[in-house]
């Protein structure tokens, strides 16, 4: 089965903590701290696969982990750094935060490596934290934490061109009759299971990218059909052919289809329906009728609207070079940029630890202080010492914790909790 979506969970490395020990050699009087820095975590990074085109590989593993920082050691050793994880994708995959579906990143054009996690970075080890006043450091910092995010993988064709179309109407004939492409061909809906490129080469012009997008039908935008699922691989051609039944061999009048389509790309994406639009009147060697000619109807109808029409026939050939130089032509002269999904999400700024906020509040007669930043600073800091404790109550008053107690009606002899530590509040 084709797979052009998938969501997994994937998360960087944690740092490595620092090491907090102390040199100690016979003979070697006041050997100060030496404890080492641990080791930076590795990276989750997205790469793009020339020789993969489905995302059928993240259909049955769903986490993905870079490996993490190992903690620093003694006597100054640092501590190794984890592995990155590198996740191999075919080009033109949109990576999505998975809740709100903002674009991360869109491994397409120079696009080809991005790192999307970065690892937490290594804790210091106690040898940095010794000062004149403070020549025993009996207290090293913790790595950075990793970071964890659910994606969504999205696979967007990259094509110039799309073939769109209500089912059997010859797109696929079309594709095998102009490039090497080789799609399943049937007298039945639904052949095309799944979106097939190919490439167009023409003697004197310049070739082009076509993408056959399997047919699409009424309510196809609500989820109706096959077609649903495949609207988001025209999201990036640049000209649509619209491919229709000039002969009605199934029944169904071809101005009216064309109508039906461009409102089912309308409701997709109205942007998409705007884009320009060359109409393939085929199976036109089916056509028997003396009393009307049907390519005349539509290019009585949509010339006027500045759509170009071309009978063709996909099983003949005829009228098949003309679309396509045609076609090349007009993507020469279109002053369209490649398109690139921009970044919306930014996992580095909705993931941050120290600037997170701190919470006061009175719970059963006491004052609760909690959030990351004094989570941290209490993991790395001796409150046995009476160094690490002026040290602590410094930090309090610095980031503005003190001023909180005081506002939210603290006294003296109070207690004070931060996560399993409790203390009297004294002014």
């Amino acid at each position: 089965m084709f797979a052009d979506r998938a969501k997994i969970v994937i998360r960087s490395g944690k740092g490595g903590d620092g090491h907090c020990s102390f040199r100690r050699e016979l003979y070697v009087p006041n050997g100060g701290p030496d404890g080492g820095d641990g080791g930076k975590g590795g990276d989750l990074i997205f790469e793009v696969d020339e020789g993969l085109n489905t995302l059928v590989d993240y259909r049955h593993k769903r986490k993905y982990a870079a490996g993490d920082g190992e903690e620093g050691g003694k006597r100054r050793c640092h501590g190794k750094d984890g592995t990155d994880t590198v996740l191999r994708v075919p080009e033109g995959t949109v990576i999505k935060e998975a809740s709100t579906g903002k674009v991360i990143a869109d491994m397409s054009g120079d696009n080809r490596r991005q790192i999307v996690l970065k690892g937490g970075k290594g804790g210091l080890g106690n040898q940095h934290f010794a000062t004149a006043t403070m020549q025993v450091p009996k207290y090293a910092q913790p790595g950075q934490p990793s970071k964890e995010l659910e994606v969504l993988l999205e696979l967007k064709v990259i094509a110039d061109v799309g073939l769109v179309g209500f089912p059997n109407v010859g797109k696929s004939t079309l594709l095998s009759r102009v490039t090497n492409a080789q799609p399943k061909i049937a007298n039945y809906h639904f052949t095309t299971l799944s979106p097939n490129l190919g490439v167009v080469d023409l003697e004197g012009a310049k070739g082009f990218v076509i993408a056959d997008i399997p047919g699409l039908i009424e309510g196809a935008s609500e989820g109706v059909g096959l077609g649903h699922q495949f609207l988001r691989h025209i999201e990036r051609t640049k000209l649509m052919i619209h491919v229709v039944d000039a002969a009605g061999t199934e029944g169904r009048d071809p101005v009216d289809d064309i109508y039906k389509i461009n409102e089912e790309l309308k409701a997709y994406n109205p942007e998409i329906a705007e884009r320009p639009q060359v109409i393939a009147a085929n199976k036109t060697d089916l056509i028997y009728s003396e009393d009307e000619d049907p390519v005349q109807r539509l290019k009585d109808e949509f010339e006027p609207k500045g759509i170009k029409v071309f009978p063709i026939s996909g099983v003949s050939g005829e009228g098949i070079q003309e679309l396509l130089y045609y076609v090349s032509d007009a993507i020469q002269h279109m002053d369209v940029k490649p398109i690139v999904f921009e970044q919306e999400y930014f996992p580095e700024d909705e993931i941050i630890y120290l600037n997170l906020p701190y919470t006061v509040e009175k719970k059963d007669d006491m004052y609760v202080v909690e959030g990351p930043k004094i989570e941290k600073m209490l993991g790395y800091t001796n409150l046995d010492s009476e160094k690490g404790f002026a040290f602590f109550q410094k930090f309090l008053k610095e980031a503005g914790i003190l001023d909180e107690l005081e506002k939210a009606g603290i006294e003296e002899g109070d207690t004070v909790k931060m996560y399993g530590l409790q203390f009297e509040y004294f002014r």
